[in-house]
C-alpha cells in the first residue's frame, strides 16, 4: 500500500454515466481517497454516511472527499440517491480495481477495494494512508490530524518540512 510521502498516481473514474473525475483536476486541493468494499455493505454505509456529514468540516481545510470502490457508475449513482451522499463515488469498474491495485488498496482474494484511506495534499503527495480492518469503520480521526498537518506545515520541493506561521 502506498504510504507517506509517496507520489499519488493519477487516476480518471466514472462517478455516473456522464461524469468523470481525475485526481489531477483538483491540485491545490487537499484530496480524501476513501477506498471502500463495496455499496451497500453495513459498515460501508455507515462510514459513508459520516464522511457525508463532515464535508463542511473538510471544506475547511480545503479538502474533497472521493469513494472509491469496484461497484458500476450505476450501483453508484443509486446508492448515493438513496442514501444523499453529497460527494462523488468513483467507479473502479473496468478494469476491475485498476486504481485499487496502483494504490495497493485492492484484496485479490475478495475482488472488492479494501477498506483503505489517503489524504493527499494539492502537490499530490499521500501525506497519510490507512488500511482499516475490513470491518472496522475507521472514522476520520486520523483523516483530521492529517489535514491539521498539511495545514500548519508545508513541503518545500526537496521534501523537508517547514512549519509556517498562522
Amino acid at each position: 500500500m502506498l504510504t507517506k510521502n509517496d507520489l499519488a498516481p493519477d487516476f480518471e473514474l466514472k462517478a455516473s454515466p456522464d461524469e468523470s473525475f481525475s485526481l489531477q483536476q483538483f491540485r491545490g486541493k487537499n484530496v480524501i481517497l476513501a477506498f471502500y468494499p463495496a455499496d451497500w455493505s453495513p459498515v460501508c454505509g455507515d462510514q459513508m454516511a459520516l464522511y457525508n456529514e463532515m464535508l463542511t468540516i473538510f471544506a475547511k481545510y480545503n479538502a474533497v472527499l472521493l469513494g472509491i470502490s469496484v461497484d458500476s457508475k450505476w450501483c453508484h449513482k443509486a446508492y448515493a440517491d438513496q442514501r444523499k451522499l453529497r460527494f462523488p463515488l468513483l467507479a473502479d469498474f473496468e478494469p476491475k480495481g485498476a486504481v485499487s491495485r496502483k494504490y495497493g488498496a485492492y484484496d485479490e482474494k475478495e475482488g472488492q477495494s479494501e477498506r483503505a484511506l489517503f489524504v493527499i495534499d494539492g502537490n499530490g503527495v499521500i501525506r497519510w494512508s490507512y488500511l482499516s480492518p475490513i470491518l472496522v469503520n475507521p472514522g476520520a480521526d486520523g483523516i483530521i490530524e492529517a489535514l491539521e498537518t498539511i495545514t500548519t506545515s508545508t513541503t518545500t520541493n526537496h521534501g523537508v518540512k517547514t512549519h509556517t506561521s498562522a
